[in-house]
């Protein structure tokens, strides 16, 4: 049930990526921001997108940059947080050597979905031409990988 559960937050979150709209404060439903002002007061620099009918603030907070994603009720679906690469667990950094030879890791960052309390990992690799997402448990597992080639051609 709980790698259902988490099969299917991340499905949403690559969904969610393919179709996410930005939005201004105002434009954002008054129970998602009180829920995430709540949880996160010392918030900076926050950016909304819509995804499939929820909502994502990207932000500050302190040294750390995170993301959340929320309902359109205000409950907490995922917390993304920023990691730098040496931060990830050694069978990631293993599996990232024997599989994805060629590509550098240009950001990292810690999942923790909401629901389950499931953790996982995922890296952001590139090479000329070719830019990918791969969600990794904390054993080295491929959950799951997006390539995205449009974005590497323009970064």
């Amino acid at each position: 049930m709980k790698k259902t559960l988490l099969l299917l937050a991340l499905t949403m979150g690559a969904a969610v990526a393919v179709q996410a709209q930005e939005l201004t404060d105002k434009q954002v439903p008054a129970a998602v921001t009180a829920a995430f002002h709540k949880a996160h007061p010392a918030a900076k620099q926050v950016k909304w997108e819509k995804e499939d009918g929820n909502y994502e603030a990207e932000f500050k907070q302190g040294a750390e940059e995170l993301s959340v994603v929320l309902t359109a009720d205000g409950k907490l679906l995922e917390t993304e947080t920023e990691i730098r690469v040496a931060q990830l667990p050694a069978a990631v950094c293993g599996k990232l050597t024997s599989a994805y030879a060629g590509y550098q890791v240009t950001e990292a960052a810690k999942i923790v979905t909401a629901a389950t309390g499931a953790t996982t990992y995922e890296a952001e690799l590139r090479k000329p031409g070719k830019k990918m997402d791969v969600i990794f448990d904390a054993n080295g597992g491929v959950v799951k990988t997006e390539a995205d080639d449009a974005k590497a051609d323009k970064k």
